[in-house]
Protein backbone atom coordinates (compact mmCIF):
# COMPACT_ATOMS: atom_id res chain seq x y z
CA UNK A 1 0.00 0.00 0.00
CA UNK A 2 1.46 3.51 -0.86
CA UNK A 3 0.46 6.71 0.79
CA UNK A 4 -2.07 7.68 -1.62
CA UNK A 5 -3.50 4.44 -1.05
CA UNK A 6 -3.88 4.92 2.57
CA UNK A 7 -5.27 8.32 1.74
CA UNK A 8 -8.23 7.46 -0.53
CA UNK A 9 -8.98 4.42 2.19
CA UNK A 10 -9.14 6.35 5.10
CA UNK A 11 -9.71 10.22 3.92
CA UNK A 12 -13.52 9.33 4.71
CA UNK A 13 -12.46 9.26 8.50
CA UNK A 14 -9.19 10.75 9.15
CA UNK A 15 -8.14 13.97 8.37
CA UNK A 16 -4.98 14.18 6.53
CA UNK A 17 -1.86 16.55 6.36
CA UNK A 18 1.91 16.14 4.81
CA UNK A 19 4.83 18.73 7.02
CA UNK A 20 7.27 19.27 4.38
CA UNK A 21 9.99 19.24 6.64
CA UNK A 22 13.88 19.85 5.60
CA UNK A 23 14.62 18.83 1.94
CA UNK A 24 15.25 15.09 1.99
CA UNK A 25 17.05 14.92 -0.98
CA UNK A 26 19.69 17.94 -0.52
CA UNK A 27 22.47 17.61 -2.68
CA UNK A 28 25.19 18.67 0.21
CA UNK A 29 24.00 15.57 2.37
CA UNK A 30 23.61 12.30 2.02
CA UNK A 31 22.09 10.51 -0.92
CA UNK A 32 21.07 7.25 -2.67
CA UNK A 33 22.18 6.70 -6.24
CA UNK A 34 18.67 6.74 -7.05
CA UNK A 35 17.90 9.92 -5.78
CA UNK A 36 20.50 11.71 -8.12
CA UNK A 37 19.38 9.63 -11.47
CA UNK A 38 15.98 10.24 -11.10
CA UNK A 39 16.95 14.20 -10.56
CA UNK A 40 15.14 14.17 -6.60
CA UNK A 41 18.26 16.15 -5.66
CA UNK A 42 17.40 19.84 -4.59
CA UNK A 43 19.42 22.07 -2.58
CA UNK A 44 18.41 22.86 1.19
CA UNK A 45 16.19 25.80 1.00
CA UNK A 46 16.91 28.52 3.47
CA UNK A 47 13.76 30.63 3.00
CA UNK A 48 10.18 29.50 3.07
CA UNK A 49 9.94 30.92 -0.17
CA UNK A 50 12.55 28.33 -1.02
CA UNK A 51 10.39 25.63 0.77
CA UNK A 52 7.06 26.49 -0.87
CA UNK A 53 9.15 26.00 -4.15
CA UNK A 54 10.43 22.46 -3.44
CA UNK A 55 7.01 21.68 -1.65
CA UNK A 56 5.37 22.56 -5.44
CA UNK A 57 8.23 20.06 -6.84
CA UNK A 58 6.61 16.90 -4.99
CA UNK A 59 2.85 18.16 -5.61
CA UNK A 60 3.82 18.78 -9.24
CA UNK A 61 5.66 16.17 -10.08
CA UNK A 62 4.42 12.87 -7.73
CA UNK A 63 1.02 14.41 -8.43
CA UNK A 64 0.84 14.07 -4.61
CA UNK A 65 -2.88 15.02 -3.74
CA UNK A 66 -3.23 15.27 0.17
CA UNK A 67 -3.33 18.64 2.23
CA UNK A 68 0.85 19.83 3.01
CA UNK A 69 1.61 22.24 5.28
CA UNK A 70 5.21 24.06 5.59
CA UNK A 71 6.98 23.54 8.45
CA UNK A 72 9.01 26.99 9.23
CA UNK A 73 12.69 27.27 8.32
CA UNK A 74 13.75 26.63 12.18
CA UNK A 75 12.21 22.97 11.78
CA UNK A 76 10.07 23.15 14.55
CA UNK A 77 7.51 20.25 13.30
CA UNK A 78 10.74 17.87 12.27
CA UNK A 79 12.53 18.44 15.71
CA UNK A 80 8.86 17.93 17.68
CA UNK A 81 7.98 14.54 15.48
CA UNK A 82 11.70 13.54 14.69
CA UNK A 83 10.66 13.38 11.31
CA UNK A 84 13.57 13.48 9.09
CA UNK A 85 13.33 12.32 6.04
CA UNK A 86 9.73 11.11 6.44
CA UNK A 87 7.50 9.30 9.54
CA UNK A 88 3.97 8.48 9.58
CA UNK A 89 1.65 9.64 12.50
CA UNK A 90 -1.35 8.53 13.16
CA UNK A 91 -2.77 11.23 16.07
CA UNK A 92 -6.42 11.22 17.83
CA UNK A 93 -8.61 14.56 18.10
CA UNK A 94 -6.92 15.00 21.70
CA UNK A 95 -3.38 14.99 20.60
CA UNK A 96 -2.43 11.06 21.61
CA UNK A 97 -0.73 9.20 19.62
CA UNK A 98 -1.82 6.32 18.03
CA UNK A 99 0.89 5.56 15.96
CA UNK A 100 4.52 6.36 14.97
CA UNK A 101 6.14 4.95 12.11
CA UNK A 102 9.23 3.71 11.68
CA UNK A 103 11.68 6.80 10.11
CA UNK A 104 12.46 6.89 6.00
CA UNK A 105 12.87 5.79 3.87
CA UNK A 106 13.68 2.64 4.54
CA UNK A 107 11.07 2.22 8.15
CA UNK A 108 8.24 4.35 5.92
CA UNK A 109 5.80 1.78 5.65
CA UNK A 110 1.95 2.52 5.31
CA UNK A 111 1.08 -0.44 5.07
CA UNK A 112 1.79 -0.96 8.79
CA UNK A 113 -0.54 2.58 9.48
CA UNK A 114 -3.45 1.40 7.70
CA UNK A 115 -4.01 -1.11 10.65
CA UNK A 116 -4.46 1.60 12.98
CA UNK A 117 -6.25 4.11 10.68
CA UNK A 118 -8.64 0.67 9.73
CA UNK A 119 -9.32 0.34 13.43
CA UNK A 120 -10.59 3.85 14.37
CA UNK A 121 -14.30 4.71 14.48
CA UNK A 122 -16.38 5.24 10.96
CA UNK A 123 -16.58 8.89 10.38
CA UNK A 124 -19.86 11.23 11.49
CA UNK A 125 -21.77 13.37 9.46
CA UNK A 126 -21.85 16.90 9.63
CA UNK A 127 -25.67 16.53 10.39
CA UNK A 128 -24.76 14.08 13.41
CA UNK A 129 -27.07 11.19 11.84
Amino acid sequence: MDLHALYDAHRGKAEFLTVYISEAHPDDEWQMESNRKEGFVHRQPQTMEERQKLAGILVDRLKYRMPVALDPIDGRAEKAFAAWPERIYVIDRGGRILYKGGMGPFGFDPKEAEGTLAALPAAVSAAGS
